[in-house]
């Protein structure tokens, strides 16, 4: 009888088969994962350096930024300011005319922030008086960009051109620049507000602190001449200070928000460029400006829209409860003649190509009302002006970064450039109330005699 087969050896060889199949395929799914990943990593450079070749840095969120909901805003000012836009004839003929003063002797300046609040009603006075003016933005969605494109619109009849762009594209003012020899710069474009940093801190650096060192490095290192400097600092640099009225010569190494800390590292930035390039920097403090024109996120602003439109207003108290929220309430014009009286003063910068030749002028200033009001004083003087009374909800003030109380000692300024704010909150908040109803169409009639009597949509205030 026949032995069994002996299956030992088939047995083994297929399990060692078996292995090397195993073996393989493990080799050849980790090739395959690191082929995959190669080629990811591959296209991912690709795609950075298309993208790093056909656009400028990303924008900062000057004038007032916001985050993802304002990036097709700052994408579509990137396109706008484009390597074949800036060399083309016409651009450079807008830029030029622009730029140039229509007196021999008047001031090449260049706005940043030009279609803001601020920049806006600074760009008109220059050119009205015959000073070259040439304005940078970047048209972001912090409040509403139809307002900025409208304060655009009235720019444009004043033959003032306002360049979509961002300050953080070094390309586009070094182009500015070769184009224009600007004999200053007045810096307005940041972002603002105190309690949307604690939403969007990184729009703050972006914009306040690497926009403004942009700004610097191009003035120190590629203009020439080098151009005199005026920037908006802010009074919340004075943080938790207690000592009333503010002065220059009090401490602001105590910042209550990240807005203000921002704006302190700007006047610590400006101080660097300042002794390093021999820059001519004048730094202003402004205490709470407000008028035509104005910001909505400013609670005047957003207080008129609510009590127009029958809604709540929260009205602050101070955190102990035993006072009102009192604000150093600005008018625009007396900014405005603020501003014009520093660029006026500022002496050259003494830099050349990057080095300091001499000892420049630098300078730091409060731009205030002197005169500060109740937040409670300012919706009874809105409920006067508008005729409808307030629905308030009156509440302690968040720790969020605001401060109970500003109150400006404007007597440098005044001693250096004849600043004197001569508009109170009555007449300035008259005067603001004439444009909104105007600018936004409302129809009914005034009360408190804004209007003469007349339908307040028919009363025009620029």
């Amino acid at each position: 009888m026949a032995s069994p087969p002996d299956t030992s050896k088939t047995t083994k060889l297929e399990r060692y088969n078996s292995y090397l199949r195993r073996i393989n395929t493990a080799r050849l799914l980790t090739l395959s994962s690191q082929l995959l990943f190669r080629t990811t990593l591959l296209a991912a450079l690709l795609l950075i350096l298309l993208f790093t070749l056909h656009h400028p840095p990303l924008s900062s969120f000057s004038l007032s930024s916001s985050s993802s909901s304002s990036f097709p805003h700052s994408h579509r000012s990137l396109l706008s300011s484009s390597s074949s836009s800036l060399s083309s004839p016409s651009f450079q003929r807008q830029v030029l005319h622009s730029a140039t003063p229509r007196n021999p002797s008047g001031l090449s300046v260049l706005v940043t922030g030009a279609a803001g609040f601020v920049g806006s009603h600074c760009s008109l006075a220059l050119k009205k008086r015959g000073d070259g003016v040439l304005g940078l933005d970047n048209f972001n969605s912090y409040y509403d960009p139809s307002l900025k494109r409208s304060r655009q619109s009235l720019l444009s009849k004043h033959s003032i051109f306002i360049v979509d762009g961002d300050i953080n594209d070094s390309s586009l003012l070094k182009t500015l620049f070769d184009l224009t020899p600007f004999t200053h710069i007045l810096h307005l474009a940041a972002q603002a507000g105190v309690r949307y940093a604690m939403r969007n801190p990184q729009s703050y650096i972006s914009s306040n602190i690497a926009g403004f060192v942009s700004l610097l490095e191009v003035a120190a290192k590629s203009a020439d001449p080098q151009p005199s400097i005026v920037w908006a600092s802010s009074s919340s640099v004075y943080g938790l200070n207690d000592e009333n009225p503010f002065s220059e010569l009090h401490r602001t190494d105590r910042p209550a928000s990240l807005y203000a800390a921002t704006k302190k590292a700007g006047e610590e930035i400006a101080h660097t460029y300042n002794h390093i390039y021999g820059l001519s920097i004048t730094g202003l403090r402004f205490f709470t400006v407000y008028g035509p024109w104005g910001r909505p996120d400013m609670a005047y602003f957003f207080f008129t829209k609510s009590i127009l439109s029958g809604k709540p207003i929260t009205v602050f108290k101070t955190q102990d409860g035993a006072g009102e929220v009192a604000r150093d309430f600005t008018y625009i014009d007396d900014v405005v003649k603020g501003c014009l009286g520093a660029l006026d003063t500022a002496e050259k910068s003494t830099g050349s190509g990057g080095k300091k030749k001499g000892p420049a002028q630098l300078r730091i200033y409060n731009l205030g009302n002197t005169s500060p009001v109740p937040v409670g004083k300012l919706v009874g003087i809105l409920e006067g002006l508008l005729g409808v009374k307030a629905k308030k909800n009156v509440v302690k003030m968040p720790s969020n970064g605001d401060v109970p109380y500003t109150h400006a000692n404007v007597s440098l300024a005044e001693h250096d450039f004849g600043y004197r704010p001569t508009t109170d909150l009555a007449a300035g908040l008259r005067k603001f109330v004439k444009w909104y109803v105007q600018y936004y169409g409302i129809k009914n009639k005034v009360q408190g005699g804004v209007g003469g009597g007349k339908d307040v949509s028919e009363v025009a205030s620029v």
